[in-house]
């Protein structure tokens, strides 16, 4: 996996020359859920798609 300034690198060479630095912190926070997303499903801590309904059918009840 890339590292974390491997991927600030590249997303700063890929963003406009105009980008706010709003942007830039909005682009990194997506970054990093993505990254926590990766990891989280490499150590199984993720919900089947069955199990994600179900558990959504839960709340969702009238």
């Amino acid at each position: 996996m890339p590292s974390a300034m491997h991927d600030v690198k590249e997303l700063v060479n890929h963003l406009p020359d105009d980008t706010s630095i709003e942007d830039v912190q909005y682009h990194l926070y997506v970054l990093e859920k993505i990254r926590k997303g990766r990891d989280d499903i490499n150590h199984g801590r993720h919900y089947t798609t069955e199990e994600a309904k179900e558990r959504l059918s839960r709340w969702l009840k009238p």
